[in-house]
């Protein structure tokens, strides 16, 4: 989410790197969701895949927009509470998983948990039948964190203009890749990647992702004249944590999005560490200067565009690394 260092800027017209947030429009992840909308409408073949993929999408643009829409009402920072982000991303995510399990078709999605760089599942479960199985259990809760995790990291990535979009357009191509291998049973075979039926299609999701965020960037990169919001990155973060659940690759989404993951990490410490030391000395302390991670180094001093692109760069490299696993099984 655009932390109170962002909000406040927006709200105070406070000066960022030498420009004012000041009056900026947000809520244009509508216009992101729209394009991906468009494009699997135009040329994707539609699969319960595809159709689950947007379905989850178009809720969690729908919390982001209200969450967006209180604050712009309110004239403040303060829109929905994080319990109840929580709580319906957790509700969606958990009968997404829940909804695989059932159907003899994706089961195996739950019940085989693999992970980069090893061939076969390193935990397997029954998929023929609904029996009860760890391995089931494991593969739900991976599910739900994978989709949770991944809608929030966005969420606290978007703080920098052009940061999260570029970061997502990353993440996109890595999983452009693997959705077109996991739909072709030859090349998932050669590659020993789990080939998944109807998830060719979810390539046109990830190239209409692309595209938007593409797009979009043009006007959101420094200085940005649109911002995305709640509206899209909790769109844009669920749909990458949903495609990769769908082609069994979560793991895989740890590595590619290592941007998200620092991001998010660096918030939990933050916290966690902010607390244990209040209840330990009576004062909170820090860890980084300001979190998400990405303020840290503004309040170091560097400018916002030196973060972004170095962000990027460390984004480029988590990407190899994810496609690297294709060759390291």
């Amino acid at each position: 989410m655009r932390q109170e260092y962002e909000d406040r800027a927006r709200e105070d017209g406070k000066m960022t790197d030498g420009v004012s947030k000041r009056g900026v429009p947000t809520m244009g992840g509508l216009l992101i969701v729209g394009v991906i909308d468009l494009s699997a409408l135009l040329w994707a073949q539609w699969n319960p895949l595809v159709t689950l993929t947007l379905l989850s999408m178009l809720v969690l643009c729908l919390l982001g927009f209200y969450d967006d829409y209180s604050k712009i009402t309110r004239q403040n920072s303060e829109g929905l509470t994080e319990k109840v982000k929580l709580i319906v991303q957790f509700i969606l995510s958990a009968t997404i998983a829940v909804y695989l399990w059932r159907l003899a078709e994706t089961r195996q999605l739950i019940t085989d948990v693999m992970v980069p760089f090893l061939k076969d599942p390193i935990l397997s479960g029954p998929s023929a039948t609904m029996v009860f199985s760890w391995a089931a259990v494991v593969g739900v809760v991976i599910t739900v964190c994978a989709i949770m995790g991944s809608s929030n990291a966005v969420n606290f990535t978007d703080g920098l203009d052009g940061l999260a979009i570029g970061s997502v357009l990353i993440v996109s191509m890595v999983f452009y890749v693997f959705t077109y291998i996991a739909g072709h049973v030859e090349l998932a075979r050669e590659l020993y990647v789990p080939a998944v039926s109807g998830a060719g299609e979810l390539s046109v999701v990830c190239a209409g992702m692309m595209g938007a965020c593409l797009g979009f960037l043009w006007f959101n990169c420094f200085p940005a004249r649109v911002f995305m919001g709640d509206t899209g990155s909790l769109a844009l973060g669920g749909s990458l944590g949903i495609i990769a659940v769908l082609i069994h690759q979560p793991w895989v989404l740890v590595i590619a999005g290592g941007i998200f993951v620092l991001e998010a990490v660096s918030v939990i410490l933050q916290r966690g560490w902010f607390k244990w030391t209040r209840i330990r000395t009576g004062e909170g302390r820090r860890i980084f200067l300001k979190a998400p991670l990405h303020h840290h180094f503004q309040e170091k001093g560097w400018h916002e565009n030196q973060v972004v692109v170095r962000f990027y760069i460390i984004g480029i490299l988590f990407a190899v690394l994810a496609l690297a696993t294709l060759k390291l099984r």
